[in-house]
Formats: C-alpha cells, sequence, structure tokens
C-alpha cells in the first residue's frame, strides 16, 4: 500500500469514526453550542492510522529535501540511503524495522518510480547529489509502473508514438 492509498485511507476512517459517533450519541432539542463541538485538529493523527505513515511523517520532517511531502515530486534516494538513516533511527524514535518498513513503501509508488529517470541526480538526506540514476534503474521503474497500471502507456512509448497517441 502506498503512502498516498495509506493518506486516503486515513481520511475515511476518520470519516466513518465520525460518523459511526454521530449516530451512537443521543439527539439534541437545541442545536449544538460552538464549544460543545469538538475541535478540529488536523495535525493530530487518527489511532487507525498505520505506523508507516507515522514514520513517513517524521522522515519528512527532518530531512525534508529528500522526502518531500506531496504534491512535489519525489526524488531519487542515494543507493544505501538505508545505512544513512540508521543512525537517526534513535533521533527519529524508529525501529530498524520500521525504518526499513518507511523506505520500502516510499520507494514503492506511482511518484517515486516517476522520478527515476535515467541520468536523473540521486540524493542523500542533505539533498545533495549522491549519483546518478543508471539506465537499468529508469527501465525497472517503467516496468513496475507498467505491471501496476497495465493499460497505460507510458511517457516513452506516447513521446515516440505521437499518432498512436492521438488514437
Amino acid at each position: 500500500m502506498g503512502f498516498e492509498q495509506l493518506a486516503a485511507l486515513r481520511v475515511q476512517l476518520a470519516e466513518q469514526a465520525k460518523a459511526e459517533k454521530a449516530a451512537k450519541a443521543p439527539k439534541r432539542a437545541r442545536p449544538p453550542r460552538a464549544r460543545d463541538a469538538a475541535p478540529a485538529n488536523p495535525a493530530k493523527p487518527a489511532k487507525s492510522v498505520d505506523p508507516v505513515v507515522h514514520a513517513i511523517a517524521r522522515l519528512q520532517r527532518r530531512f525534508p529535501l529528500a522526502f518531500p511531502k506531496n504534491p512535489a515530486p519525489k526524488v531519487p534516494l542515494k543507493i544505501g540511503i538505508f545505512e544513512d538513516l540508521l543512525p537517526y533511527a534513535q533521533d527519529l524514535s524508529l525501529s530498524e524495522a520500521e525504518l526499513r518498513e518507511a523506505i520500502k513503501t516510499w520507494c514503492r509508488g506511482a511518484r517515486y518510480w516517476a522520478c527515476l529517470i535515467e541520468g536523473a541526480s540521486r540524493m542523500d538526506l542533505a539533498g545533495q547529489e549522491a549519483g546518478q540514476v543508471r539506465p537499468e534503474d529508469a527501465k525497472r521503474a517503467q516496468q513496475l509502473q507498467a505491471r501496476r497500471w497495465p493499460g497505460a502507456p507510458s511517457k516513452s512509448a506516447k513521446a515516440s508514438h505521437p499518432v498512436d497517441a492521438a488514437r
């Protein structure tokens, strides 16, 4: 499950919980006052949110250049970024397993695969260039996207066949 899907699930679960709470609440004879309403605090996450979402949020706060927030495009990460993150695990209040799962989730999905373009700069935790995307990495990303969405043509296919893309 990608980060975007987890965020959408979070919103859906919050709405569902709100609806259940409203159904269980006794009917009032008077309209509710502003002080009676629960304060909306979007910064406070729901309890049912996947822990990976929290781990990624911590990475985004600590390393915003390497882990940009949506809608900014993701950047290709340095190969071996996990080893670079291990010394920060305690500061981030994450275990090695949580950190590994967060990186795995971050690098799995259309937003990340879209940034893996041959020759693009890979970023370290500080946002500095740390290598380039190899042709085989870019090809693998295209294959993963094609496997997830088999009917969607790749960007390179659209560019090389403009007549076919117009049909």
